[in-house]
């Protein structure tokens, strides 16, 4: 969500003229993330978000709107995305696709408990099952594929024994996707990047809320499974260490299976789960850390904290599935 094309407000302006938003109060960028432009943007008739896709093409979009907007639609707490007046939710901005979505309440949790973690859990189980009806299908662009065809580009980065040990995961990887057993996993629309700072909480620190779910622009139809474990190696570790924290994992794995109970294919896969979760963000953390682009307000992650996590994974699997 970093700036990398700048608006003014007399662009905002301008654009709110397609829709039935009301007039320009405010605008301000919104500095974190390495996708897309963002900015909230206040009107008159309410909070919205504007972004500004930098990576996502027109004809990959429709994906991503429609999916929050059938989500929002089946009462999953997501941004829901905006109608100009002929009724199109994609439009055009500085020569870039972009879209108005509302903007959610609360703000992020960067230090979850186990509440929030709960939270989150039951939460997105209940979107995986709303999601099962839904009619477009487009794969996780950053899924198995794109880790084969990128561990040859980030590889000479790294010292010789981190080279080796990402070969050696994206081969048993690819092995494991090309399985049965792993394609009939339960699969469908997943977030694919639920991390902290996509999940906004409301109420109070005693009695926080879900706000809801946001940047959706990661999403793909995937393994529901995958989706888990991206959440697990962030909501519920240590992150000095990277270490899984039982009692917050509990509570996550808990408040998701009593919405979508787990099956036994999914406990049999889930330690390479895991690890395939830790591998799909240490090898995008390295990607936008030794080929960036340029931006206004960019900070790529570290990528050796997901280094850390995948050798954490690799060598032990701490918990099991409820």
């Amino acid at each position: 969500m970093a700036v990398f094309t700048p608006v003014d407000e007399a662009d905002a302006r301008s654009l709110l003229q397609r829709f039935s938003l009301g007039e320009l109060r405010s605008l301000r960028g919104i500095s974190s993330g390495i996708e897309n432009t963002n900015y909230f943007l206040s009107t008159t008739t309410g909070e919205y978000v504007l972004t500004l896709f930098e990576r996502l093409t027109h004809a990959q979009l429709p994906f991503y709107i429609d999916l929050m907007s059938h989500l929002a639609e089946h009462q999953v707490p997501v941004p829901h995305p905006q109608a100009t007046h002929d009724g199109a939710r994609i439009t055009e901005l500085h020569g870039k696709p972009s879209a108005i979505v509302t903007r959610l309440p609360g703000q992020c949790q960067m230090q979850p408990g186990a509440v929030h973690n709960a939270l989150v859990g039951g939460t997105l189980a209940r979107m995986h099952l709303a999601g099962q009806d839904f009619a477009v299908n487009q794969p996780n662009l950053l899924g198995v594929e794109w880790w084969a065809k990128t561990a040859p580009v980030v590889a000479p980065h790294l010292p010789a024994d981190a080279a080796d040990m990402l070969r050696d995961e994206v081969a048993a990887q690819v092995a494991a996707a090309a399985t049965d057993a792993q394609r009939a996993l339960p699969s469908g629309p997943a977030h694919c990047d639920l991390f902290r700072d996509n999940v906004l909480f409301a109420g109070t620190p005693d009695a926080p809320e879900l706000g809801g779910f946001i940047d959706f622009y990661f999403a793909g139809c995937d393994t529901w499974l995958f989706d888990v474990a991206v959440c697990i190696n962030d909501w519920s570790i240590d992150h000095a260490t990277g270490e899984i924290r039982a009692d917050l994992a509990d509570a996550f794995l808990t408040a998701y299976a009593a919405e979508r109970p787990f099956t036994d294919a999914e406990r049999a896969a889930w330690p390479l789960m895991l690890r395939a979760a830790a591998l799909r963000f240490w090898m995008s953390r390295l990607f936008d850390f030794y080929l960036p682009r340029p931006a206004q307000t960019l900070t790529p992650h570290d990528p050796t904290h997901f280094e850390r996590v995948l050798r954490l994974r690799r060598a032990h699997t701490p918990l099991v599935l409820p």
